[in-house]
């Protein structure tokens, strides 16, 4: 059974999902003319004001780390190594070209979230492809299904991923047992996944930019060490990706084998396009949809350019010593191999710090999943008792990961990724009109000169019943006006008197 879901997965995301994000990320980044390029400056500024929150939903940047959190992880290391053992040192600049693409998708989709998000009882908002399924395509029955499979893939088996990476680790590291390693997770998550959204954001706005900066001050070491071979390493990346050099192509040969895997691995790493950042996304209380889009775009940059790249860079810049294209390696300890031959001059202190990161970055990745499958549950029941239930499931599946290796979950849960995947890019390509009028607006304002546009006027509705839920809302619900934005789609003036009714 496992054999036949992994080979319809892998069917799947090499025949279908890849081309499928290369097309769309290409064809967003036309209607868009690129604005994750023509916006770049903006959305590192917006990134840089974003930790203030005056209103009563979660920050900007708090947003933003939850999404970093739940994409740097093992792929940022064992996936970059695969790439290169797989398909050469051009897997890298595929990485790269994939990642570029990869910022419009995560525009397209965290805009959209944040359009069609709503106000829940505890006044954090919620929104996500489920919720743009329902209130975008009024086709509700596609928003269960979505956020069923996000709930089982993000929920549970990918904590057990991870939770399974760091016992791994630890059992090689120190010896300790993975019995042992599972108690101690446990324990850590029990503050942190049984208490509610705000307690999470507060932990990766803290955990997420400490050990992003460590690695990559860490990648930047390396590199000034090893200055003098950086331009015969750029030559060997760009001669691999267009399959100049045969020797440097992979062990699969050529140029297909750098682009398809360096696509993959980035694809993999990530995430846009896959829906998981949108759930985030649309937790950022912000003037302006496009704001967050901006925001969440950096994300891919930071995970792929800088972060994925930084392991890149520690392994092809170690030599023949550590790497050679085509050689079978095992991906896992690739990059252990590489930073003790750069940095460990026989102290052992590497394995303890590689040990350290891989913490960090399957940690902080169980955190963002709480986030996602818990809004997510909050869209198919909404009630207390079923939120207190997934987390206290979501404990035990961490528990369980670190002793036992589910290979059918796993695989089920990479199906299941795939199809999130694909629902989610037939959503976005169906709604992005409202993305495209958003951003002419926001190209607009900014054009006149307005340092912070404004999107057309908040509402609030009290005493309405609730989108989701279908019950009376404890507290009043705010989202972007649908009457106005009507209106705008229609090429009219936003009208602050139109009436509140749906």
């Amino acid at each position: 059974m496992t054999a036949v879901v992994s080979a319809i997965e892998g069917w799947i995301s090499s025949n279908i999902l890849l081309y499928i994000l290369v097309g769309l990320g290409l064809y967003y980044g036309l209607r868009t003319r690129f604005v994750q390029v023509r916006h770049f400056v903006t959305s590192w500024g917006l990134l840089a004001n974003s930790r203030s929150n005056k209103g009563d939903s979660l920050s900007s940047f708090q947003a933003f780390t939850i999404g970093l959190a739940s994409r740097v992880g093992t792929g940022n290391i064992a996936g970059v190594a695969l790439a290169l053992i797989a398909g050469g040192p051009g897997a890298l600049f595929w990485m790269w070209i994939v990642a570029l693409l990869g910022m419009g998708t995560s525009f397209m989709e965290s805009t959209l979230a944040q359009i069609f998000k709503v106000r829940w009882s505890d006044r954090i908002y919620r929104g996500g492809p489920a919720y743009y399924m329902m209130r975008g395509l009024r086709a509700k029955w596609a928003g269960i299904i979505f956020a069923l499979m996000l709930v089982f893939s993000y929920g549970i088996v990918f904590p057990m991923v991870q939770s399974n990476t760091i016992a791994v680790q630890m059992e090689s590291s120190t010896g300790l047992p993975t019995w042992a390693t599972a108690l101690i997770l446990m324990a850590i998550s029990v503050p942190i996944i049984l208490k509610g959204i705000r307690v999470a954001a507060r932990v990766t706005e803290l955990m997420v930019p400490v050990m992003a900066l460590v690695y990559l001050i860490i990648a930047v070491v390396i590199i000034v060490i090893n200055i003098h071979l950086l331009p015969s390493v750029f030559r060997e990346i760009i001669e691999s990706a267009f399959g100049l050099r045969p020797t440097l192509a992979g062990t699969a040969g050529g140029m297909y084998a750098a682009m398809t895997t360096g696509a993959q691995r980035g694809l993999f790493s990530n995430e846009a396009g896959q829906g998981s950042m949108p759930n985030s996304a649309a937790t950022a209380d912000v003037a302006h949809p496009i704001e967050q889009g901006l925001i969440q775009s950096i994300g891919t940059f930071v995970d792929t350019i800088l972060v994925c790249s930084a392991t890149g860079f520690m392994i092809l810049l170690s030599g023949s010593t550590v790497y050679q294209p085509g050689k079978p390696y095992d991906d896992g300890i690739l990059t252990q191999k590489a930073l003790t031959f750069q940095l460990d001059y026989g102290t052992g202190w590497t394995i303890a710090f590689m040990t350290f990161i891989i913490f960090l970055f399957c940690y902080s990745s169980v955190v963002g999943y709480k986030v996602f499958a818990e809004l997510n549950i909050d869209f198919l029941n909404g009630k207390k008792w079923s939120v207190y239930g997934f987390r206290v499931m979501m404990i035990l599946a961490v528990g369980l990961g670190s002793i036992a290796e589910l290979d059918l979950a796993w695989s089920l849960a990479d199906l299941a990724l795939d199809l999130m995947t694909i629902m989610n890019l037939i959503a976005v390509t169906l709604l992005g009109r409202y993305v495209f009028l958003a951003l002419r607006d926001f190209d607009r304002q900014k054009k006149a000169g307005i340092e912070r546009p404004v999107f057309l006027s908040e509402k609030v509705y009290a005493g309405q019943k609730s989108l989701v839920t279908g019950r009376p809302l404890l507290v009043p619900e705010t989202v972007w006006e649908e009457q106005e934005m009507a209106k705008f789609l229609a090429g009219t003036t936003a009208d602050d008197k139109v009436a509140a009714t749906r």
